[in-house]
């Protein structure tokens, strides 16, 4: 019996740990389980950590920045509204604003017009039509940096169009625009033009290109013109690309600063500021941090006075289907 009391108690640790490992098994599968059920939240938590501390954590920063009366160095004493008293009665801001209105009104109108041309061409199924798609599309790809800088060499009356032209014969012929300070803010127009067009032709062709063909089949037939099938049926056919459109294009609008630098920094003066270089120039040229913060939240009530609607008119749309 003696002998046998060693087996006994080696059986008795064998069934226990095989007790103990069958009951780890469980744990071990429910926690690969919960991994598993939540490893796309975990993938994404990190970037949305860093969103939530560098996007929104540093717009309420601005916000109650833009309530104090911080110079060089943040205060956060609350002052009330005295930072949004002291920018509106700065005449730069006023400048500012009415560059924004026209740069806004004709960057968004033209870009839309030549978009929505150059998408109606390229729908013909015209040769060469991946070549052209490709040379329209390609300012996009750029910086507007680049842009900027491009047409500012572009558009120097000292070895741009007006040199080039004069030097064909014409020497009267005078193109200064960026040098003047009434028409400096058209030059931004010109560049911006170039550059986001494009983006607005391969949206509407995107557009174009999934309308019906049935029903331009059906117009054809019943004797309309192109221009009318266009104008009548297709067009409103696509309607939410407007709006889309719309929203992208007034948003590069408002935020417009690397364009402006880069072609006319300002000026001539600060005739060709735009808020977003106003607010730069307060904040980091002449330490006026809450009034730099005060005109970034008007810039930020601008572009969500655009996007909401847009927003509304989405999600009440989705809910009607």
């Amino acid at each position: 019996m003696t002998l046998q009391t060693p087996s006994y108690k080696a059986a008795a640790i064998s069934a226990q740990n095989n007790q103990t490992q069958s009951g780890d098994a469980p744990a071990r599968s429910s926690f690969g389980e919960l991994v598993q059920r939540h490893l796309s939240k975990l993938v994404v938590a990190p970037s949305f950590a860093a969103i939530l501390v560098f996007v929104y954590g540093f717009i309420l920063w601005t916000v109650y920045i833009s309530f104090t009366n911080s110079r060089m160095l943040p205060s956060y004493e609350l002052v009330g509204m005295d930072a949004y008293t002291k920018l509106w009665k700065i005449e730069r801001w006023y400048v500012a604003i009415e560059n924004l209105l026209i740069f806004g009104g004709l960057f968004i109108g033209v870009s839309l017009a030549i978009g929505i041309v150059l998408a109606v061409m390229l729908d013909q199924r015209i040769r060469g039509e991946g070549v052209l798609r490709t040379i329209y599309l390609y300012p996009m790809a750029l910086s507007f940096i680049v842009t900027g800088t491009a047409w500012k060499w572009i558009l120097n009356p000292s070895i741009g169009i007006q040199e080039f032209v004069r030097d064909l014969g014409f020497p009267t012929f005078t193109f200064d625009w960026i040098v003047q300070q009434d028409t400096a803010i058209y030059t931004l127009v010109i560049a911006a033009v170039w550059q986001s067009s494009g983006f607005v032709m391969a949206l509407f062709l995107a557009a174009l290109r999934g309308v019906d063909q049935e029903i331009i089949k059906a117009a054809y037939l019943d004797g309309a013109s192109l221009p009318r099938i266009y104008w009548g049926i297709v067009l409103p056919s696509v309607r939410p690309v407007f709006m889309s459109a719309f929203v992208i294009l007034a948003h590069l609008a408002v935020k417009s600063y690397d364009l402006v630098v880069a072609l006319t920094g300002g000026g001539p003066g600060y005739a060709s500021d735009l808020p977003a270089t106003f607010m730069y120039e307060m904040t980091f040229r002449r330490n006026q941090i809450s009034i730099g913060s005060a005109s970034a939240m008007m810039m930020l009530a601008t572009v969500v006075a655009i996007i909401v609607p847009y927003l509304y008119s989405e999600l009440k749309g989705g809910k009607r289907v």
